[in-house]
């Protein structure tokens, strides 16, 4: 084993992961150690591709020269300074560039944070003093989606639907009720189902769900119309409209952002992931001008929400960077080809016997396993991790959730890259029974 490998077993803890495994005697690290482009090298000098773009990140490959580029002018000029009373320009650029990809007038506020977790609680916390402070204080619950995942600050992790991340902490959570679909949520607020609780939509501060797939749920399609069904529902009773774009935004799902897809324009919506490229943390909740201004006045009316590392220069560079490339390297236009390349690759995967089901929205996708009976694997047989790590063998890295395994590539990709990506799958679930 490597000093790598060792010093991390012995002090380093990582995400979602069992370290009784983890350290286990023989299990040995994968170190990586190098990127350019879709791949990745580790420290024996292997190459594999990023099939799942560093946990939904990498927008454009590793080591683009025109975010290396940006981050090494700025790192001349200074690496971070506080944002509390003070602004540079990385910062007013970005927010001014982010702004200006939506209409006129609808999108106009731009609150800087760190990562996915926090742009969605600082909605939450925006949402809920904005009734606070616009008289109707009773709007105090959320609404989510069965099957949310939405980040793991106890904000956050109040509107998950998953039990296993969120359960645990249920005692100290906001007020969340989870509806299935739109049928339910009007169920909710109406009484329509009488063995339900009824919700009265004049307590509902705010609505959230992640727009066209929910990711963590094992990437589960929303049906076609239902984001542009739940504007209106939120429309017709006064209820904020958040949404998750953390995963699908910057054109992961074929357009800029998902909601465009349905002509929805939300109350918030919070980005992160691709942000910066997938270079360095950096996330951002958008608003419009009518919550903004209930923050105007004396201080009891303003935001006591922040962070050390807000809008810090770094990230604000390579924020500024990615949204060059997608303009000067015709991104969204490409996409559209590599996405229809992307979905003949994958309809050859469906006569695998167990693969049962094969979920794409843009250049994302979710191939779920079964049983050839139809049956679920067994949770402890961990189906979706074996298959992964056999996907190594084939140089592909990605993680399942649960048994779905998910591809999700940089979109620098090739077509011969993405034709290998998926071959890695499928010769990996043939090898794993």
């Amino acid at each position: 084993m490597n000093e790598t490998a060792a010093a991390d077993q012995a002090h380093a803890w990582h995400p979602f992961t069992q370290h009784a495994d983890w350290c286990a005697l023989g299990h040995e690290p994968l170190v990586l150690v190098e990127g350019e482009g879709a791949v990745l090298r580790d420290s024996a000098g292997r190459e594999y591709l990023d099939g799942n773009s560093s946990i939904w990140t990498n927008l454009h490959g590793h080591r683009h020269p025109r975010i290396d580029a940006a981050i090494r002018a700025q790192l001349d000029r200074v690496a971070h300074t506080s944002f509390l009373g003070f602004t540079h320009p990385p910062a007013a650029q970005l927010a001014r560039e982010l702004v200006a990809l939506w209409p006129t007038d609808s999108l106009t506020r731009v609150f800087f944070s760190d990562d996915g977790s926090t742009a969605i609680e600082v909605a939450l916390k925006m949402a809920a003093q904005f009734w606070q402070q616009s008289g109707q204080p009773q709007r105090t619950h959320f609404v989510a989606f069965t099957g949310a995942y939405h980040g793991d600050t106890m904000g956050a992790s109040s509107l998950g639907g998953i039990a296993t991340f969120h359960d645990r902490f249920a005692a100290w959570q906001f007020p969340v009720h989870h509806v299935a679909d739109m049928d339910e949520l009007t169920a909710l607020t109406t009484g329509a189902n009488p063995k339900s609780e009824i919700l009265n939509p004049k307590s509902v501060a705010a609505v959230v769900i992640e727009p066209l797939i929910q990711g963590a749920a094992g990437m589960r399609l929303w049906p076609r119309g239902m984001l542009a069904a739940l504007r209106s529902w939120c429309d017709t009773h006064g209820v904020l409209l958040i949404l998750d774009e953390v995963m699908t935004g910057f054109g992961r799902t074929g357009t800029m952002f998902a909601c465009e897809q349905e002509g929805v324009i939300p109350d918030f919506i919070a980005l992160a992931k691709g942000l910066t490229g997938g270079y360095l943390p950096l996330a951002a909740t958008l608003t419009t001008e009518r919550i903004f201004a209930a923050f105007l006045g004396g201080p009891e009316r303003t935001l006591y929400y922040g962070h050390s590392y807000t809008a810090n220069q770094l990230g604000c560079a390579a924020a500024l960077a990615s949204l060059a490339i997608f303009r000067e390297e015709n991104v969204l236009a490409r996409l559209r080809d590599q996405i229809a390349h992307f979905t003949t690759l994958l309809a050859g995967l469906r006569a695998l016997p167990h693969v049962a089901d094969i979920r794409q929205c843009g250049f994302i996708a979710g191939i779920e396993l079964r049983q050839e009976s139809g049956a679920s694997f067994p949770p402890e047989a961990l189906t979706g991790a074996r298959v992964c790590l056999a996907a190594r063998k084939h140089g592909l890295l990605t993680r399942p959730i649960r048994d779905v395994v998910v591809l999700m590539p940089p979109y620098c990709i090739t077509d011969a890259q993405l034709a290998r990506a998926v071959e890695a799958v499928e010769l990996a679930i043939a090898e794993v029974k």
